[in-house]
């Protein structure tokens, strides 16, 4: 979601990512969390919707120099808009995913229009330089099983999320990082672009998943679950 007039969010099952890292991505920090060779006990996923804006830029600096690798679910129509903030994701070794075209709610559209939403985004994020998607995440965490199967045609994992931050709702700092202080191996945490608040945390974040010996890893399309990065 963009804006906090949208409806909350859900959380069901499933999701979608492009788990690909390029070869020239900018190394995090060293001894931050997510850093490869760390002492970690588990991985997380954090990941953040509603990209790539004018935002981007921010929130890539913040998370490189807290040594932090993030999924973006994007969305197809900002791809296209902004496909230079797509590209930058990639090179800032971050995972690339879809969110639908022009974020939907898809349990209310006909299957048509659901192929539609999954397909151009597919299409707007390689354009763009993302690489092919793996991962998908639906609008508001709303899904059914034609939405799966649509998803599942074009070969994407369908990812929601364990822990919702509430950074769409105006959660605070304190209450973002209490959010990601909740999450354990393999858990996966909703986060979006565009609060401030959300990046305002980031070096929080990183502090609380060092201190518990966390990293932050890829979400695997085999098992939606978050893993060590590849």
């Amino acid at each position: 979601m963009r804006n906090t007039s949208l409806l909350p969010k859900r959380a069901l099952t499933g999701l979608a990512v492009a788990a690909m890292a390029m070869a020239g991505a900018a190394a995090p920090a060293a001894g931050a969390a997510g850093t490869p060779g760390a002492a970690c006990n588990g991985y997380v996923g954090l990941t953040f919707d509603d990209g790539p804006s004018n935002n981007t830029p921010a929130l890539l600096s913040a998370l490189q120099q807290n040594g932090l690798r993030a999924t973006m679910f994007n969305q197809g129509q900002y791809a296209a808009s902004y496909p230079q903030h797509v590209r930058a994701q990639v090179s800032a070794g971050m995972w690339v995913a879809n969110h639908s075209y022009t974020h939907p709610h898809l349990t209310q559209q006909s299957p048509a229009q659901i192929e539609s939403e999954i397909t151009r985004t597919q299409q707007a994020i390689a354009n763009a330089g993302g690489g092919t998607p793996r991962l998908f995440r639906p609008p508001y965490g709303e899904t059914n099983s034609t939405v799966q199967s649509i998803a599942a045609r074009h070969g994407l994992t369908q990812i929601i999320w364990d822990v919702d931050s509430q950074d769409w709702n105006n959660a605070s700092v304190d209450a973002i990082v209490a959010a990601n202080a909740r999450l354990t191996n393999g858990q996966v945490i909703l986060m979006h672009e565009w609060p401030a608040n959300t990046r305002a945390a980031i070096p929080r974040i990183a502090q609380v998943l060092a201190s518990r010996n966390l990293c932050a890893g890829m979400i695997s399309p085999q098992t939606g679950r978050a893993v060590a990065p590849s």
